[in-house]
């Protein structure tokens, strides 16, 4: 209306009335006061950790996606931040190693790919007592807000590849950071504003379209998740299976208490640990399409040590147990019997 007075919307960097929209969605479906839409679930991760300054500590979980742990090390480790990392399936572990320095935990739950499950509520509790200024993000990909909520659970902000469950079709690339505090929000949007790395206004369109069908998605996705595990589990040619839904799993007791459903990522290992047997099976599925990404309606199947996880050194992966007969499915919401019979007739090639 005047230099310098503007609308609301001066620069689509800054702020873009569909952007907007799903902003307020991803708000609200954390329950939080703020949302904020990126470029890529990287881009998201990679706003937070410029909230810190050379010299700070980052301690994360010692399960991490690949992406976040080369961007951790690769990038912001040469700019002076620290990490430790740290088995999160007990909260202790975190405590124990907080110092001075530190100033983010950053906990995946559950993790990708072997499904552990950190108590954020534990964790958060833990660390706010030993420091209350040091944040807690969560990377609440694998459930959505549809199983967790980690505001809720005292966690200062909650990050998503939007990418996957969110968006739901395979359709587009984004990320999503979501906050409750007012100070905090307002550092957030400075940096997104000043750094660029925003979500385009057309899959802003696409990722709200998402959220409207997440619920019955998420739904379907339970259901066969919990359902191809436990015939996973019961296989002969099956050695372990990695799930939070079945009784066996380390944590499935935290993952009843913050979870309302357990999601439809599951990983397992085969008996035959040989690199070829897993990858006869990879080469095998008919209806599951074997690509790296996730949280589809339609169900994928990858190979994290070749693939989502292959920029994680060697000796790392297997000091955690990303060994070259984990396979990691992304069950999508299929007819569960085509998937189950896919699934049966790729174990006996």
């Amino acid at each position: 209306s005047s230099p310098g007075n503007n609308k609301g919307y001066e620069y689509s960097r800054a702020a873009n009335p569909t952007r907007t929209a799903l902003e307020k969605s991803f708000a609200s479906i954390e329950n939080g006061t703020h949302g904020f839409a990126f470029s890529s679930g990287l881009a998201a991760i990679d706003c937070v950790l410029r909230t810190l300054n050379p010299g700070d500590e980052v301690i994360a979980g010692d399960d991490l996606y690949g992406g976040t742990y080369r961007m951790f090390t690769k990038l912001f480790q040469k700019y002076g931040l620290k990490f430790s990392y740290v088995d999160m399936n007990s909260a202790s572990n975190v405590a124990e190693v907080i110092t001075d320095d530190t100033k983010l935990i950053w906990i995946e739950t559950p993790t990708n790919p072997l499904m552990k499950i950190a108590d954020i509520e534990e964790i958060t509790t833990s660390v706010k007592r030993a420091n209350s200024a040091i944040l807690v993000a969560v990377d609440n990909t694998f459930a959505t807000p549809y199983l967790q909520r980690p505001l809720d659970l005292g966690a200062d902000i909650v990050m998503h590849s939007a990418t996957k469950y969110l968006g739901g079709h395979s359709d587009l690339v984004m990320g999503a950071l979501m906050v409750k505090d007012e100070e905090l929000a307002k550092e957030l949007h400075f940096i997104q504003f000043a750094a660029g790395a925003v979500a385009g206004p057309m899959d802003a369109f696409l990722a709200l379209r998402g959220i409207k069908t997440l619920h019955i998605r998420m739904q379907r996705h339970c259901e066969n998740g919990k359902a191809i595990a436990k015939f996973l589990d019961s296989h002969p040619k099956v050695k372990e299976v990695f799930y939070p839904g079945l009784e066996n799993h380390t944590n499935h007791e935290v993952a009843k208490k913050q979870m309302s459903a357990f999601g439809g990522m599951v990983s397992f290992k085969l008996k035959d640990e040989s690199k070829q047997a897993t990858f006869t099976f990879l080469e095998s599925t008919n209806v599951f399409t074997l690509a790296e990404s996730l949280g589809g309606v339609e169900s994928l199947v990858n190979h994290p040590a070749t693939m989502t996880h292959a920029s994680i050194p060697e000796t790392e992966r297997l000091k955690i147990g990303i060994t070259d007969a984990l396979i990691r499915l992304s069950v999508g919401i299929e007819d569960v019997n085509d998937l189950i019979e896919d699934i049966n007739q790729a174990l006996n090639k």
